[in-house]
């Protein structure tokens, strides 16, 4: 039995995820490879059922899957502090340098123009496409996940906003209820660490996750405070990103571009920026926190938009754990996942198209651009880091 002090085993767990912020390159897929490598073959800090196990418990719940996986690896290993210490180590390098390029993004433009930013957005729109084909071919299998994507995708192309998202996603939901109860349920064994947690914690933690969504866009609008209502935009978009990091590009597109607080170039560049990074592809919202022009921008912007995009996920790892060996059994939860799953695919088809292609392609030339960029991703397999920087340094040399 492992007798390190808690306090320790806390600074451990967050040098551990330190070194996976620097080094995790690749996006939320790769990233659950080498947590698999490291937590699991290398520290043993769990067994491979137990890690199955937090895996499909991230992949179950809204919010970015590798960083909820990571919590609930630090929630077992040092309890509620290693939770936050593996959310601030797996996070912190990825948000100090978007914050970063929000203050560089201005000087970035003077000395390269535009160009940079036009080889950000082509990369982008590659790097979408690519999550959306996979995507859709591990969630949208079949006539009737298929129709439901493809019924997303034309519904939100026509009707734009939040709520159209919210709605599409709700739909999605009581479709899968009604049509996908009968797929066979995977069995996963029983994990005696997921009861860890105390009820009343855990029930608590669910009931301050409704209460902050609900209440918090009225209290931003009551008080009329800017930096509130940064805090709800972000919060909301935490709450409801299903199938993974690339889902916040509609929603937060919606939300701030929707607003006329950051511009569309800007914003697309930024998403396309953080490719390049290491860590959670959520880290992205430190950079439209810190460059948004309504509420107090800067690193304190930037630090807010982190907080309240990850809060959500932080709450439901605690809620839901003791509850999971419960409800991950229950078809009717799988249903209503798989559903949800379906139009997320729809949702990140109609962003490919709107915002993303629109604003890319801005010549007949740009489309080859965008192929050639898939290639390098899907076909030559290049990391995502090695294309952004390429087309963005190759577009800021030729457009100069």
């Amino acid at each position: 039995m492992d007798e390190t002090p808690p306090p320790r085993r806390a600074l451990e767990v967050f040098r551990a995820f330190l070194v996976q912020g620097l080094t995790a390159f690749g996006g939320p897929v790769a990233h659950l490879g080498y947590f698999r490598r490291e937590f699991v073959e290398r520290r043993a800090w769990l067994s491979e059922a137990a890690f199955a196990d937090l895996l499909a418990l991230s992949q179950f719940l809204p919010g970015p899957a590798s960083s909820q996986l990571g919590m609930a690896i630090g929630l077992r290993r040092a309890g509620y502090a290693g939770l936050i210490a593996a959310w601030v180590g797996f996070a912190l390098p990825a948000a100090v340098a978007m914050i970063g390029l929000a203050y560089a993004q201005p000087y970035i433009s003077q000395a390269w123009g535009e160009g940079w930013l036009h080889g950000l957005k082509i990369a982008a729109a590659a790097v979408v496409l690519q999550a959306l084909v996979a995507m859709a071919r591990s969630l949208a299998v079949g006539p009737i996940r298929a129709g439901m994507a493809i019924g997303a995708t034309a519904g939100l192309i026509i009707a734009h906003g939040p709520v159209a998202q919210i709605l599409a996603l709700s739909a999605g939901a009581l479709f899968g209820l009604a049509m996908l109860r009968d797929e066979p349920v995977p069995v996963i064994e029983d994990d005696p660490e997921t009861h860890t947690v105390p009820a009343a914690v855990s029930v608590s933690a669910l009931i301050a996750f409704a209460l902050i969504l609900g209440l918090l866009p009225f209290l931003a609008a009551y008080l009329q405070d800017p930096t509130l209502g940064l805090a709800s935009v972000f919060y909301r978009t935490g709450a409801l990103v299903f199938g993974g990091g690339h889902v916040v590009l509609p929603l937060l597109q919606s939300e701030i571009v929707g607003r006329g607080w950051l511009d569309q170039d800007t914003f697309l560049a930024g998403y396309g920026a953080a490719q390049a990074l290491p860590g959670p592809l959520f880290s992205f919202a430190g950079f439209v926190g810190a460059a948004q022009q309504v509420a107090p921008g800067g690193w304190r912007g930037g630090l807010v938009a982190l907080v309240a995009i990850f809060l959500p996920s932080l709450l439901l790892a605690v809620g839901v754990l003791p509850f999971w060996d419960r409800l991950k059994a229950r078809p009717a939860a799988r249903a209503a996942l798989a559903g949800v799953n379906a139009v997320v695919v729809g949702v990140l088809a109609a962003a490919l198209w709107n915002p993303v292609l629109i604003s890319a392609v801005q010549r007949p030339a740009d489309w080859a651009l965008v192929a050639a960029a898939y290639v390098f991703l899907a076909i030559a397999r290049l990391p995502p880091w090695l294309v952004v920087i390429g087309f963005s340094a190759a577009t800021g040399l030729l457009l100069h």
